[in-house]
């Protein structure tokens, strides 16, 4: 068996980032940028009002002042100010020449075309003015090579002047559940028979990553069934993922149908609970994860295999899951030879550990908003220590 990080590492070693497309950037939510890129504009291109009320010269400061004019955004006042003229301003709209402050209009007192202030504090220049160029000036670097295009960097792009971006193309991803038991959800079952839940659980764990999501459905037990079957998606997706079949029984037939359809499997068992049996190769560019049947051992693996294989490949710089630290509320127990990671559930800084390790309970996971990492042979823990975790969502 190989440790989690090498295992890790030679996943993401079997595939490289997917190339690069061009989108409109009200269409390039959740894609990875690549590239850097840089601002074709100023912002602000002037010295803009912060505040609604008068543009003037503070050293005129306290009045009065005659208004001779109006500067609103998009409708700039065209001329310039002498020492004591000021003009009427909106938030947005630039600040005349002449003009080195705003007087805010519940400051001032207004009697036809004249204006003093009202406030005792004398004005400085600068007040409630956004300067030229305070956000950035047209070629900086706003956004850095990786960066996910949400809310915030897809406004950012807009306002230094992009209309398109390029972005990592998203991988597609699909998803394979194989056994004799499973049916589709909401089938009756007999005792013998069971739900097929990792498929919906996959897709809901991928529903905010940047893929495409493909549902194979169910493949039987059967090696002609599995090869053929796997053998035709594998021109069609950049990652197949499988659920179940992996282990060492008489009916685990993934990793044999894989290999007879010309499969490179690069690792098969990792040191961890749950999830040992986690495989992962090629069919030729396509990568091939093949996760545990057992729900928790399934939900694990992908969060610390599938994940960080998606968001590599579309484009992240950092595709690992990030570690946190809490104060745990109950002991845990001593490290074996296989590093495990319990279901848990974090609140207001503390995190409480499910005591099951039944990696076949899904009750547990359902609550579960975290997972407390513990290494190989970590050494027991009281509770009130500080632990290492994986935060889930």
């Amino acid at each position: 068996m190989i440790s989690v990080a090498e295992a890790q590492a030679r996943l993401l070693a079997l595939a490289s980032p997917l190339p690069s497309v061009e989108l409109e950037l009200a269409k390039a939510a959740r894609h990875y940028l690549h590239g850097p890129l840089h601002a074709k504009r100023t912002q602000p291109a002037a010295d803009l009002s912060a505040m609604d009320g008068y543009a003037l010269s503070s050293a005129a400061f306290p009045g009065p002042w005659h208004v001779i004019g109006e500067s609103a955004a998009g409708r700039p006042f065209a001329g310039a100010l002498e020492h004591n003229q000021a003009v009427r301003i909106f938030t947005g709209a630039h600040v005349p020449a002449g003009a080195d402050t705003i007087l805010i209009q519940e400051d001032a007192a207004r009697d036809g075309d004249t204006v003093m202030a009202t406030a005792k504090d004398t004005l400085a220049p600068g007040m409630h003015i956004r300067t030229a160029g305070g956000d950035f000036s047209s070629g900086d670097t706003v956004l850095a090579t990786g960066t996910m295009l949400e809310a915030g960097p897809c406004a950012l792009a807009a306002m230094a002047g992009h209309g398109t971006v390029r972005v990592g193309r998203w991988p597609h991803v699909t998803i394979v559940a194989t056994g004799d038991e499973l049916l589709p959800p909401g089938r009756e079952c007999s005792a013998a028979e069971i739900p097929s839940s990792n498929s919906p659980m996959l897709h809901a764990m991928l529903s905010n990553l940047p893929c495409e999501i493909m549902d194979a459905g169910i493949i039987a037990d059967r090696l002609t069934d599995l090869e053929t079957r796997l053998s035709a998606l594998a021109s069609t997706t950049d990652i197949i993922v499988t659920t179940g079949g992996a282990s060492v029984g008489d009916h685990d037939l993934v990793q044999t149908a894989l290999r007879n359809i010309g499969a490179d499997i690069d690792f098969w068992k990792v040191a961890m609970r749950p999830g040992k049996p986690v495989m992962a190769g090629k069919i030729g560019d396509t990568i091939v994860l093949g996760l545990p049947g057992n729900p928790s051992s399934a939900f694990v693996t992908a969060f610390l295999f599938l994940l960080p294989l998606i968001r590599h490949m579309a484009g992240s710089l950092s595709p690992l899951p990030e570690i946190f630290e809490a104060k745990s509320d109950n002991p845990l127990f001593q490290g074996g030879n296989r590093a495990e990671y319990v279901r848990a559930r974090v609140e207001g800084g503390a995190i409480t550990a499910f005591t099951t390790r039944d990696s076949g309970l899904v009750s547990p996971l359902s609550h579960s908003n975290a997972l407390i990492i513990r290494d190989v042979d970590a050494p027991a823990t009281p509770s009130g220590a500080a632990v290492q975790y994986h935060r889930l969502f």
